[in-house]
């Protein structure tokens, strides 16, 4: 079980304020992906999720027909062509006024997000962003007010609980368990355990009382583990403490990369022209 007090540094923003980038300009269309271990989600503006595709176990994916496993990208070469293909249907060929937008876990290593970001690079749009599933979830949340809050990820192979404090992380775990690995039928009792022990690692660490803020709010639940009640009833009872969810937790990050690829967008498109050249 990791945890961001294995190397990673907290202070990340949810919400920040779009500095100009010169790539910015001109930019009109935008993908944003949440890239799986068992789905991959696409949403573009104005049309929300366009793509919701699991692995195809007769094409040429490597491990099984996932090139991301446990959250972590074991073929690039798979990876980067199934993304090609998203982003040919969703953009068209050319995406030289394109901006695509990935989340990745929280706890993702540099080499996954190093690799993410190549993979988004050479598909050729003007602009990469790539950001925290946490960030992406609170987005869909709406303002916290600047109070904590803490998102529980439950995906197919990883489970992840992130405290965000004023939209910043200030603690994150995770737990290479998820929904796939339970049997047909079987309780989710390593899912549930799973999120149990990293709240109470998070509370052990927690100096100022921020976790405890963010329980009494009730955590935000995300990821296809949230639709299932057996998972999200268990939760709440454990904690003690109420349960949140969007009104479909399987496509919250992907719906929050979204939001934040249409602040870019309207950024990109409200900014003044830079002298001499027309807007």
């Amino acid at each position: 079980m990791r945890s961001l007090r294995d190397g990673r540094r907290p202070g990340h923003s949810v919400h920040r304020q779009h500095r100009q980038h010169p790539q910015d300009r001109g930019l009109a269309r935008g993908l944003a992906l949440d890239l799986g271990s068992s789905r991959t989600r696409a949403w573009i503006p104005g049309q929300g999720v366009v793509a919701d595709t699991g692995a195809d176990p007769a094409s040429d994916y490597g491990q099984g027909g996932r090139p991301v496993r446990r959250g972590r990208i074991v073929d690039t070469e798979s990876c980067g062509r199934m993304l090609g293909r998203i982003a040919d249907t969703a953009l068209g060929a050319d995406r030289g006024d394109t901006v695509i937008v990935l989340s990745h876990p929280v706890l993702a290593g540099s080499g996954h997000r190093a690799a993410a970001r190549d993979i988004l690079t050479a598909l050729g749009p003007s602009r990469v962003i790539v950001l925290d599933s946490a960030r992406a979830a609170a987005a869909v949340a709406g303002p916290q007010g600047g109070g904590p809050l803490l998102v529980v990820d439950i995906g197919a192979e990883l489970t992840e609980a992130t405290l965000l404090v004023d939209g910043r992380v200030r603690d994150a775990r995770l737990a290479e368990t998820g929904t796939s690995d339970l049997e047909p039928g079987e309780p989710p009792t390593a899912v549930v355990r799973a999120v149990l022990d990293m709240v109470m690692e998070m509370w052990r660490q927690d100096r100022h009382g921020a976790l405890l803020g963010a329980l009494r709010k009730g955590p935000l639940l995300a990821g296809g583990g949230a639709l299932r009640p057996d998972i999200t009833n268990r939760i709440a009872l454990r904690l003690g403490a109420p349960v949140r969810l969007t009104d479909d937790p399987a496509t919250t990050v992907v719906r929050g990369a979204g939001l934040i690829l249409s602040s870019v967008l309207r950024h990109a498109s409200a900014a003044p022209a830079l002298p001499g050249r027309s807007g």
